[in-house]
């Protein structure tokens, strides 16, 4: 009887100890998948803090006076960005990312790659896509730069904790910037080689006893296409500059410029000056007018405030 009990013991010690082992390898067994599962989840977040990250590029103006500046970042690179990455480009905002002219403009950040690199670091590797409303319409790219951010969980947060920017490939725009005035204006790759021709407008006084006499002057700045020639004369993109003063005394009809029924357009304005297009520029339809047109079309000018250009 003693001999039936003792094996009776053995089996059932036998059976607990293989059921503990088996329950012990199942364990073992799902850690590297619920691991997967984790990396996979917070891959995705990071992928998507990325992404929304870059529609956001486009809202903030590299350019824009320090104060405005700040402002712009923290309230849109604020939820995506550690604090310390933004003071770094508040600090050197020229090579931090972000909208640097009007056109073109960084619309979103295609994702190549992303590495896991801690247990909550990871690092992304992507391109920022650059477009102009031709682009826009077409489904096209005007420019990439690429760009390695590096993703910590910062607390309970997801934050980009640092990034790296390499040039623009294949940018299709140049820069025209004018200092004395405050202003810069994009261009196509093709007007390389523009020239600038200074002139000046004549404002007529309307009625009074200085009827038609010239009573304001100001600049006009022409960017000429680089295959200009006399025999061949190509459209200008002329820019007249008027004081705050004198272009709310020309809305006011205190004089006029021209012949022509209609006053200048408005492109933009700093908070010294108002940038704008003279009326009929292209009357007599010059070779390269829809050209110039397609560019004003993309709202090529942008201003630069005060504190970012030379006093005259």
């Amino acid at each position: 009887m003693k001999k039936i009990l003792l094996v009776v013991l053995i089996l059932l010690l036998n059976v607990s100890l293989f059921g503990c082992m088996t329950t012990s390898l199942g364990e073992n067994e799902a850690q590297p998948e619920k691991q997967q599962q984790t990396d996979e989840i917070n891959e995705e977040t990071v992928g998507i803090l990325v992404e929304e990250f870059g529609r956001k590029l486009q809202t903030v103006s590299l350019l824009s006076p320090e104060d405005i500046l700040e402002e712009s970042m923290q309230k849109n690179y604020g939820d995506y960005v550690s604090q310390e990455l933004l003071d770094k480009w508040l600090s050197d905002p020229q090579n931090a990312p972000g909208r640097l002219t009007s056109s073109p403009w960084p619309e979103r950040i295609e994702i190549l790659s992303i590495e896991k690199i801690l247990e909550h670091i990871y690092e992304v590797n992507g391109e920022i896509i650059e477009i102009t409303s031709v682009e826009k319409e077409s489904d096209g790219i005007a420019a990439r730069k690429s760009i390695t951010l590096v993703v910590e969980k910062i607390g309970d947060r997801w934050l980009i904790a640092s990034a790296n920017l390499d040039d623009y490939e294949d940018r299709d725009q140049i820069v025209y910037s004018n200092s004395q005035y405050g202003f810069n204006f994009s261009l196509p790759k093709s007007w390389k080689d523009y020239s600038i021709v200074t002139d000046k407008w004549e404002g007529l006084a309307l009625g009074g006893s200085q009827d038609n006499e010239i009573i304001e002057t100001g600049p006009t700045i022409s960017i000429r296409h680089p295959q200009w020639a006399s025999e061949n004369q190509r459209q200008d993109i002329p820019i007249m500059v008027f004081t705050l003063t004198q272009w709310d005394a020309l809305q006011q009809e205190e004089f006029h410029i021209g012949a022509a029924p209609i006053g200048p357009k408005e492109l933009d304005r700093n908070t010294r000056f108002v940038f704008a297009l003279p009326a009929r520029y292209n009357y007599s339809f010059p070779t390269g007018y829809e050209e110039v047109e397609d560019i004003l079309n993309d709202n090529p000018l942008q201003p630069i405030e005060e504190n970012h250009f030379n006093n005259q």
